[in-house]
C-alpha cells in the first residue's frame, strides 16, 4: 500500500545563503513528489519558484510596535506556523536553523489541541551551534528547542559532534548531509566566459554570503600570490555586499582579476564555465557551494575545516589547506592551473561522487523516511 502524501510546513530564512537554499531545493523536490509543503516566512525564499504544483508561501507580517526596543519575529512566526498547521493539517513543521524558528516552532505546536499538533524537525545548519551555541544568551534557548523536538538532524557529523559538545544535547541526532539539483544553464559556456571578459584565463569562482566566516579577505590574499597572475580571473558570486573588500582588491593590484556578480539566482551559468573553485572559510558545517561546483566537474581549492572533509575527498575530487594558509592556497591553486589534465581528472571525479553521494535522489528519500518515523 502506498503511503499517503505529507502535509510539510517549511521555515527558513529566506535571503541567500546554505540553510535557505537547502530548504527551498527540499521544498521542491518533496512537492515534486506528491507533498503538499507550505512555506512559512517574512519573505518568499529568494530561490524558490513562484508557482509551482503543491508548493504554498505564507508570508509572515512584523509589527514595529513602540513598546519593543527591537521588532520582534519570532512571536509572530509561532502564531503563523499554529495557523498553518491548524488551517493546512500539517504533519511535519520543518525548521532549517534552530534560532528562531525551532524555538518558534515549539510554541506554535503548543498553542494546538494534542490531536492537530504536528511533528517538530530541527536542521541545524551551522552557526545556530558552533556561534550561537556558545553564546550565554542564547545556548539554553537553542539546547530546549532541539530537546523538545521530535527529531534533530545536522548536515554534517561535524556539526553534529560539536552540537553534543557544545550544548550537551543528550539525545540522538540524524546526519543528512546537504543535496543539490543543478538547472539546466541558460546560456553556453562560451557566452557566459564573452561576459566576464574570459579570453584563456581560467577560471576560478567563489559563490558566497560574503559573512566574515568565509574569510573574503584571505581568498583574495590567496589569490594575489598566485603566479602567473595573467593565467586566471576570479569570479565571485557575490550573496552579500562586496564593497567593503573592494579597497583590497585595490591595494592587492587584483583589478583586473576580479570579477563579481551580485545576487545570482541561475549560478548554473557560471559553474558550467568555472574551471576552479576556491573556498577560504575559517568555520563550515558542509559548504554547499563546494558541493555545487562538483556537479558541474569542477573541482575546488578549500580549507579543511568543519564538514567540508565529508564533502571533499583531498587530492581525489579537490584539495584541502589547513585553515588560513594562504600560501598553501596559492601553491595549490597554481598546481591545478598549471595541470589541466590533472584538473579534468579531479573533476569527473568530483563529478562522480556529488551525484552518487549527494544527489536529491539519495538525500530527499531519508527526509521522507524521517518524516514518517516521527509521524509514526
Amino acid at each position: 500500500m502506498t503511503p499517503r502524501p505529507l502535509r510539510i510546513g517549511i521555515t527558513c530564512y529566506p535571503s541567500v545563503g546554505g540553510s535557505g537554499i537547502l530548504a527551498s531545493a527540499l521544498g521542491e523536490e518533496l512537492a515534486a513528489r506528491g507533498h503538499e509543503v507550505h512555506f512559512i516566512s517574512y519573505e518568499r525564499p529568494f530561490r524558490l519558484p513562484a508557482e509551482a504544483p503543491r508548493l504554498h508561501f505564507h508570508p509572515v507580517a512584523i509589527n514595529a510596535y513602540e513598546l519593543f526596543r527591537y521588532p520582534d519575529y519570532t512571536l509572530p512566526l509561532s502564531v503563523k506556523m499554529a495557523e498553518v498547521a491548524r488551517d493546512c493539517a500539517l504533519d511535519v513543521l520543518h525548521v532549517h536553523y534552530a534560532v528562531p524558528h525551532a524555538t518558534a516552532a515549539i510554541l506554535a505546536r503548543s498553542m494546538l489541541p494534542p490531536e492537530r499538533q504536528p511533528r517538530v524537525v530541527t536542521t541545524l545548519h551551522g552557526t545556530d551551534t558552533t556561534l550561537l551555541g556558545r553564546d550565554a544568551g542564547y545556548g539554553p534557548a537553542i539546547r530546549h528547542a532541539l530537546m523538545c523536538s521530535d527529531a534533530v538532524t545536522a548536515v554534517s557529523g561535524w556539526l553534529r559532534d560539536e552540537t553534543h559538545r557544545l550544548l550537551a544535547v543528550d539525545r540522538s541526532i540524524d546526519v543528512i548531509h546537504n543535496f543539490f539539483t543543478p538547472k539546466a544553464p541558460r546560456r553556453s559556456r562560451e557566452a557566459v566566459r564573452q561576459e566576464l571578459g574570459l579570453q584563456d584565463e581560467a577560471m576560478i569562482v567563489h559563490l558566497s554570503n560574503l559573512r566574515p566566516v568565509k574569510r573574503i579577505d584571505l581568498l583574495l590574499d590567496a589569490v594575489a600570490r598566485v603566479r602567473p597572475r595573467e593565467g586566471f580571473k576570479l569570479v565571485i558570486l557575490a550573496g552579500g555586499d562586496f564593497s567593503p573588500y573592494i579597497e583590497h582588491v585595490r591595494r592587492l593590484g587584483l583589478g583586473d582579476r576580479v570579477v563579481v556578480r551580485k545576487n545570482v539566482i541561475e549560478v548554473e551559468d557560471y559553474l558550467q564555465a568555472a574551471d576552479l573553485g576556491l573556498f577560504t572559510s575559517e568555520s563550515e558545517s558542509f559548504c554547499l557551494s563546494v558541493l555545487e561546483a562538483m556537479f558541474f566537474a569542477c573541482p575546488s581549492v578549500s580549507t579543511a575545516v568543519g564538514g567540508i572533509p565529508e564533502v571533499v575527498v583531498n587530492g581525489e575530487s579537490g584539495l584541502l589547506v589547513p585553515a588560513g594558509d594562504a600560501d598553501g592556497l596559492a601553491r595549490s591553486l597554481e598546481t591545478l592551473l598549471a595541470d589541466p589534465g590533472r584538473r579534468e581528472t579531479m573533476g569527473r571525479a568530483a563529478q562522480v561522487r556529488a551525484r552518487e553521494r549527494f544527489s536529491a535522489d539519495a538525500i530527499v528519500p531519508l527526509y521522507e523516511a524521517l518524516y514518517r518515523r516521527v509521524v509514526g
